[in-house]
């Protein structure tokens, strides 16, 4: 099981590299003027190839952590409402993916969005998630 936690973590802090950077492009494509084609062309390529990619790193990292999950037995029995509550952070970090997806298709397709503060805040999400989880993992305060 140490590997399949030791590959866990590998793939977790990838995707998280992925959820850390992505809005960070939604906040350039929001500042992008219309007339600089090649700048948004540019940024949209960075912003669909990296969406890609970690949706791939997403895949192994739910999967392991599930394998975690039932291989421990963690989350039956009282002490352990912490892995209730991480699964509420991952179910979050698995919505808010999806969120950049959507996001990601509106700035292809050109319709309205949020403009670069709004996009500012939401890159923050990620970061609270994570620290989150670590406490929960880390600390299991219930």
């Amino acid at each position: 099981m140490l590997w399949v936690k030791a590959f866990h973590i590998v793939f977790v802090a990838s995707w998280f590299a992925g959820l850390f950077y992505l809005p960070r492009l939604f906040v350039n494509l929001a500042m992008v003027p219309p007339e600089s084609v090649a700048e948004r062309e540019r940024l949209l390529l960075m912003a669909r190839k990296l969406h890609r990619f970690m949706t791939l790193l997403a895949v192994p990292a739910l999967a392991l952590g599930l394998v975690l999950w039932l291989g421990y037995g963690l989350g039956r029995g009282p002490g352990n409402g912490w892995m209730h509550a991480k699964l509420l952070v991952v179910a979050a970090l698995v919505a808010y993916h999806a969120d950049c997806g959507r996001l990601l298709r509106r700035f292809q397709q050109r319709l309205p969005v949020r403009g670069h503060a709004w996009f500012r805040w939401f890159n923050e999400l990620p970061v609270l998630l994570l620290v989150a989880a670590v406490v929960l993992v880390v600390v299991k305060p219930f």
